[in-house]
């Protein structure tokens, strides 16, 4: 996990522009990044990415109107297509102790940690039309193994608990009775809250490795 740093990258336009990266481009893969994938990762990489093309276009179909709530069932088929990647940390995978990986990283290389499970489950329900404030990644400590960990938080309303989507379970539960994880902070696409602070704390680019990560789309999206 990372800590709350300033990033060079601020500016709402390069926000937006990241933010618009990946629900096209999942619509269709420009060749340069499927070349760039197979030369990295392999053909069975492009495949994997294909796949989840084709899913994502389930998943928009399915989906309940922009302004209808999302249910559990609704979000089971996204929560378990990604919670099927492999598990590897970053040390492993990467070589640093901690990296965001953008979700065509992720799928690619075929592995990742919590915060790549919780990105690309956020990004994939974007992309299927749940609106960016229903939606929060959440640091949070994982008390039964006394670690920090990443899950993606849906508000079917701005007021409602909170149905909690975990690379460590399969199982949708709500906040409350998820009581092996503590909250610390969360995001989503402008702002930032810290927990105990019911009023928005920053803005989400305060995170170094959000920033990151955002630019590493936009890469791909000009591949």
């Amino acid at each position: 996990m990372t800590k709350l740093l300033h990033s060079g990258l601020a500016g709402v336009v390069a926000l937006l522009l990241c933010f618009g990266v990946l629900a096209a481009g999942i619509a269709e893969f420009s060749p340069g990044l499927l070349r760039y994938v197979e030369t990295t990762w392999g053909t069975d990489a492009v495949a994997r990415l294909q796949a989840w093309r084709s899913k994502q276009g389930e998943w928009a179909a399915d989906a309940p109107k922009p302004t209808a709530e999302w249910e559990e069932g609704d979000l089971k088929p996204i929560n378990r297509f990604w919670n099927k990647v492999p598990y590897l940390n970053d040390i492993n995978h990467w070589a640093v102790d901690d990296y965001w990986a953008t979700p065509i990283e992720m799928l690619a290389s075929n592995a990742g940690d919590c915060e790549d499970y919780s990105i690309a489950k956020y990004f994939s329900l974007k992309a299927a039309g749940v609106l960016p404030g229903s939606l929060r990644i959440t640091y949070v400590r994982a008390l039964r193994v006394n670690e920090a960990h990443m899950v993606l938080a849906y508000y079917p309303k701005p007021d409602a608990e909170p149905y909690i989507l975990d690379n460590m379970t399969g199982k949708l539960l709500l906040a409350s009775e998820r009581l092996d994880l503590e909250p610390i902070y969360s995001f989503n696409d402008d702002d930032l809250w810290i927990v105990g602070m019911a009023e928005s704390k920053g803005k989400s680019n305060q995170i170094r490795m959000w920033s990151d990560l955002l630019a590493r789309i936009e890469k791909e999206r000009r591949m």
